[in-house]
């Protein structure tokens, strides 16, 4: 059964909190650091061990924080929530941009702090955005154009990406940015302990950006609370919380969405993750990985405008049929590990993210009462975080597993990469007939008020 559109009335863009809600998604998450994540840690003193705990902090942060800070939204306000989360990005990005290195044990701790705001401020931002932009249009426009925010919002988004992939990883580079001012004229020296820093300030920029305009942006009269918070609505929150899970469980459609969404992500990111370690493999040079983060940011200037086009006039079931068919091809074929060539079906599988981050939200958020709309879409981001979390503990156990059965060697860290890999297209297709057989079999309820899978 397809989802009827109605596309009518005024343009949702003339919304000021539709703007609002694509700049800060924009300014929040186009960090210039990314291309550089890891040896940026490194380059401050933190081992790989270390790195390690932090991210396990970051996501334990985040799984902690995700649905009670959606209750929270949708007690005290959207708005409230994502000033919090722009505030406590600043403070996040602002102390490991002037941290000294003098001290290994004070820069850890100083990236421990870093790794908790981060967490707090994704779970906090994680529901609210969506909710307030949402209910936004549903107030003053036609929330059947939700469609078309998501399809503008992915375009912007990727124009970010792109931007702070390319500049990110240049400013990095001390020789290129010593080339460039020989060019201008210049006599300019770098060093590595000047430019690593170079990508947290701009970061730094974009976190004050992301504030003013979450500042700009106004509550739509929802029944979120405009006065103090007090301990009541500590409560109040606990019980929309479990008001809110009571309702997905109960609600087979929303949570089949959750489910396959959870499962889409968790794989997509664990390989996207290792994607460096994949390139390698391809004999792909390090230099052009910069290059081919922009080239994936890219894809989310053409796929939401297929996907909104998909969800409008094809059934749920179609996307997702879509999205799995680009998802097992994509991974399949990165098994072979061919060279150069092997970018393709990473970009397949890469686009398939795409598609499930517009597909869970055009179809979550059209079935959701506004009332709980925050921490449901919170409940969704607990559900991926678990999701990766849970799938990376298992990669890391296959990892330990194939290592004891091969001679060691120079090369058996990419030995055990590749003979690994096949465990993702595996495990993907076994858990999606898995899910596939709990929807025909537990969750299929056809019902005239909700479309159906």
């Amino acid at each position: 059964m397809n989802i009827p559109a109605k596309t009518g009335g005024p343009s949702p863009f003339s919304i000021p909190n539709i703007r609002l809600f694509i700049a800060f998604k924009v300014f929040f998450n186009s960090r210039f650091y990314y291309p550089i994540f890891t040896i940026l840690f490194l380059d401050f003193g933190l081992t790989v061990a270390q790195f390690s705990i932090l991210n396990a902090v970051w996501a334990a942060t985040i799984v902690l924080a995700e649905v009670p800070s959606g209750a929270l939204a949708d007690i005290i306000g959207r708005k409230r929530l994502l000033v919090f989360a722009t505030l406590t990005m600043i403070v996040e990005i602002g102390i490991i941009s002037f941290v000294p290195k003098s001290d290994p044990s004070i820069i850890f701790i100083v990236f421990l702090v870093n790794r908790v705001l981060s967490g707090l401020a994704e779970a906090a931002a994680s529901g609210a955005d969506e909710a307030i932009a949402y209910d936004s249009l549903a107030a003053q426009g036609n929330p059947d154009q939700w469609g078309r925010v998501l399809e503008v919002l992915m375009r912007f988004q990727s124009i970010g990406f792109i931007i702070a992939m390319s500049i990110g990883a240049a400013v990095y580079d001390p020789d290129l940015l010593e080339t460039i001012c020989r060019f201008l004229g210049f006599a300019v020296t770098f060093t590595q302990e000047t430019t690593m820093r170079f990508p947290l300030y701009l970061t730094f920029l974009l976190a004050i950006c992301a504030c003013i305009a979450t500042l700009g942006m106004k509550d739509p009269k929802t029944g979120a609370s405009s006065s103090g918070f007090d301990t009541k609505q500590i409560r109040q929150a606990f019980d929309l919380t479990l008001k809110a899970g009571l309702w997905i469980f109960k609600t087979p459609f929303a949570l089949t969405v959750i489910l396959f969404g959870m499962l889409f992500d968790g794989i997509i990111r664990m390989v996207i993750t290792l994607s460096s370690q994949y390139y390698r493999m391809i004999e792909l040079p390090e230099s052009l990985f910069g290059i081919i983060g922009a080239l994936v940011a890219m894809l989310g200037l053409v796929i939401p405008k297929i996907a909104n086009k998909l969800a409008e006039k094809k059934s749920p079931s179609y996307a997702l049929g879509i999205t799995a068919s680009l998802t097992l091809s994509g991974l399949v074929t990165m098994s072979f590990f061919w060279p150069y060539s092997g970018l393709i079906p990473a970009l397949i599988t890469f686009s398939a993210m795409y598609f499930t981050g517009f597909f869970v939200s055009f179809y979550i958020n059209r079935i959701t009462s506004s009332d709980l709309r925050a921490t449901v879409l919170s409940f969704k981001g607990l559900a991926y975080n678990i999701s990766y979390g849970v799938l990376g503990i298992l990669y890391a156990l296959v990892l330990k597993t194939k290592k004891q059965g091969i001679h060691p060697s120079p090369d058996v860290e990419n030995i055990v990469f590749m003979d690994s890999f096949s465990w993702f297209p595996m495990t993907f297709t076994a858990w999606f007939v898995l899910l596939l057989a709990l929807y025909f079999f537990r969750l299929k309820k056809p019902s005239p008020s909700q479309p159906h899978a």
